[in-house]
């Protein structure tokens, strides 16, 4: 298994892997021209040819990174690739000075391993609440706010 930055050629693989889990209500979906956009975000992990795990560190606002999109391919799970993703984020926040990192998320327990905590929403900084307005959620959000501070 390798990680390794996404690339162009691997649009189609995050897309699906992320809608999968978006259908099921897991996540929230993604449209392809956003995942072109933020590219660059984008860390995944491979095997054998395959996109298996994908996450990105998107940059808020001064000192203030997120971790989104994060999706591994079922039967995958649990065998560390989301952990070793995030891992891999949270040093290139740490790399780019991001003091604050946040995940918006439907698996508390996960990133609560990773050292996040949870935290009440009107205690996090609006800017962290940017791009709510374009979610269909919005604004009855009910994922739960989790920080880890570097």
């Amino acid at each position: 298994m390798i990680f390794r930055k996404a690339k162009f050629s691997d649009v189609e693989a995050i897309l699906k892997l992320i809608n999968d889990y978006a259908e099921q209500g897991l996540m929230l979906a993604r449209a392809r021209n956003t995942l072109y956009e933020s590219l660059r975000e984008f860390v995944l992990a491979e095997e054998d040819g395959q996109v298996i795990g994908v996450a990105a560190l998107h940059l808020v606002w001064d000192e203030l990174g997120e971790i989104r999109a994060l999706a591994v391919q079922p039967g995958k799970t649990r065998a560390g690739v989301g952990r070793k993703i995030v891992e891999i984020l949270t040093e290139e926040a740490r790399e780019l000075g991001v003091k604050t990192l946040f995940a918006l998320t439907y698996q508390p327990g996960f990133f609560a391993k990773l050292g996040f905590k949870e935290v009440h929403k009107d205690s996090v900084p609006h800017k962290m609440w940017k791009e709510c307005i374009n979610c269909p959620k919005f604004p009855n959000c009910d994922e739960i706010a989790m920080v880890k501070e570097l």
